[in-house]
C-alpha cells in the first residue's frame, strides 16, 4: 500500500510502498478513506513531541470502512464505516483508567504516534477504541471530528458553564465547537493572529459576537477562554480578559513557554487549566451531539502525496477549517 512515512524531524513525509498491516486479535483493518491532519501531526513533524515510533504513519483522524476482522472482535461487520481517533489504547487497569479518566493512562498509546496511524490506504487500530460515525457526514466531513471536534468538546466541557466564551486560534477545533457553544446559547469571541482580517471573518460568519486579534480586549469581560494555539504567551493574556472566577483551558498537547505574570492576573479565583487527549465516554457524547447542532466541519481537500502541502499550510495559517487527506 501507499503511505506517508516520518523518518525524523526536519524530513519531509515520504511516498513509500508497504505492506498493508495485518490486524492482530482485537483489531480492525480499515479501509482509510479520509484522514484529517491535526496540529499534532505538525508537532510531531517538527520534532516538538519526542519518541515517535520509528518509520511512523501519522494521522489520528481517520475515517474508513472494516476490510478485515481479528478474531476477539464482535463490534462490527466488514463494510462497516468507523472513526479512529488519537487515544488508541489505554491499559484499563490503573487508577486513571478505572476512575473514568482512561485519557490519563500512563501507558495509554496513540495513534499517528506511537501507532501507526492513517496517512495511507490502510489502517489497523483496536476495535476499542474505534467509533461508529454519524451517517449525516461524509468521510472528508467527518474526519475532523476525530480530533479537532473531540479535543474541543473536552475543553468546552472543561469551561463548565461558561456563558461568554473566548477561543483563541481560531483553526479546526474552534471553528467545530463554536458551533456546538452557540447552539447551547453561550456567546463567542474569537482572538486570530493579528491583522488576519479573513480568520476575523470566518468566525463572524459561524456566529461569533466578536472577532479581533490575540493582542486585543474583547468588548466585555469572559468567563472563560480556550486555548488552540500553542502559544504560552496567550495564558496572561487570557487571564487579562476573563472575569474573576473565570477559567482559562490549553487545549493543545503541547504549547510554548508560558511567560511569567503578576499574580494579580490570576487572583479572583480565576484558574489555569489543560486538557490532555480524549476519553471514549467523550467520542460517544460528541458523535451523538454533532448532527443534533448540526456541526458543519469546513474542510481543505489534499491528495495523500500532497501530505506536506497540508501540514505547510498548517504551518503558516493558510487554512480555514481543517486539512484532509484522501489516499
Amino acid at each position: 500500500m501507499r503511505a506517508m512515512v516520518f523518518e525524523g524531524s526536519g524530513r519531509p513525509l515520504a511516498v513509500t510502498e508497504i505492506a498493508p498491516p495485518t490486524p492482530g486479535e482485537d483489531q480492525l483493518l480499515i479501509r482509510v478513506g479520509a484522514c484529517a491532519v491535526c496540529r499534532t501531526d505538525l508537532h510531531i513533524v517538527d520534532g516538538e513531541l519526542a519518541e515517535p515510533k520509528s518509520a511512523l504513519v501519522p494521522g489520528h483522524q481517520i475515517v474508513g470502512v472494516v476490510a478485515q476482522k481479528g478474531a476477539r472482535v464482535d463490534r462490527y461487520a466488514v463494510g462497516d464505516r468507523v472513526g479512529v481517533p488519537w487515544l488508541g489504547w489505554t491499559c484499563g487497569v490503573c487508577a486513571f483508567c478505572r476512575s473514568g479518566r482512561e485519557n490519563l493512562c500512563d501507558r495509554a498509546r496513540f495513534t499517528g504516534y506511537q501507532l501507526d496511524g492513517g496517512f495511507a490506504e490502510f489502517a489497523v487500530a483496536d476495535h476499542r477504541f474505534c467509533f461508529a460515525l454519524p451517517a449525516e457526514y461524509t468521510d472528508v466531513e467527518a474526519a475532523p471530528l476525530l480530533c479537532a471536534g473531540l479535543i474541543g468538546y473536552r475543553a468546552l466541557r472543561a469551561a463548565g458553564d461558561a456563558k461568554r466564551i473566548g477561543l483563541y486560534g481560531f483553526g479546526a477545533a474552534a471553528h467545530i465547537i463554536a458551533q456546538v457553544a452557540l447552539h447551547e446559547g453561550r456567546a463567542i469571541y474569537a482572538f486570530t493572529r493579528p491583522g488576519d482580517a479573513a480568520t476575523a471573518a470566518f468566525a463572524r460568519g459561524l456566529g461569533a459576537s466578536w472577532a479581533g486579534g490575540s493582542d486585543a480586549a474583547p468588548p466585555e469581560p469572559l468567563d472563560a477562554a480556550l486555548i488552540f494555539a500553542p502559544v504560552g504567551a496567550l495564558v496572561p493574556a487570557a487571564l487579562r480578559v476573563v472575569a474573576k472566577g473565570g477559567t482559562v483551558v490549553c487545549a493543545g498537547i503541547h504549547m510554548s513557554d508560558i511567560p511569567s505574570f503578576p499574580y494579580a492576573e490570576l487572583w479572583g479565583e480565576r484558574m489555569v487549566r489543560s486538557v490532555a487527549n480524549l476519553t471514549r465516554r467523550d467520542a460517544e457524547e460528541f458523535l451523538a451531539l454533532a448532527p443534533r447542532v448540526p456541526v458543519k466541519t469546513k474542510t481543505s481537500v489534499y491528495p495523500l502525496a500532497r501530505a506536506n502541502e497540508a501540514l505547510g499550510d498548517l504551518r503558516h495559517g493558510r487554512l480555514e477549517g481543517s486539512a484532509v487527506l484522501l489516499p
